[in-house]
């Protein structure tokens, strides 16, 4: 059977292209990739992470963010616990408000952090607990 490799990029829409990319880099540490500009005004961006594993995509699209607010397209993995505790530490430092780590169904999850449009990212550990938590 043909595999897929991963998945190239997940695409949101924003109110404001250049807010929201600043934020995205300011909070996630995702630097710019590629710029999109139609008739003069930029209406996208594509944004990466410094090991290239993640591409976010920006685009201008005010419609279709206040249908998406406080909806959690986003989910995006860190190795450990400890990882997770470190985000959360630097959201803090950040003043970013999030909604601290609870426990998931196969490991723990950093929620209610949201971008400047009100969708919510979220923080998912790669490892698994056991069914007990701790």
């Amino acid at each position: 059977m043909t595999r897929l490799a991963g998945i190239h990029h997940v695409k949101l829409p924003v109110s404001d292209v250049a807010a929201s990319r600043d934020w995205y880099q300011r909070t996630l540490g995702l630097e710019l990739d590629i710029e999109f500009v139609e008739e003069g005004r930029t209406i996208g961006v594509a944004l990466r992470d410094p090991g290239r594993t993640l591409c976010i995509a920006l685009r201008a699209d005010p419609e279709r963010v206040a249908a998406m607010k406080g909806f959690d397209p986003l989910a995006m993995g860190v190795s450990t616990r400890e990882e997770l505790e470190r985000w959360r530490d630097q959201f803090d430092g950040l003043g970013e408000h999030h909604g601290g780590i609870v426990q998931g169904h196969q490991g723990w999850a950093l929620i209610g952090l949201h971008d400047p449009d009100g969708t919510e990212i979220r923080l998912y550990t790669l490892e698994r607990h056991d069914n007990g938590g701790s």
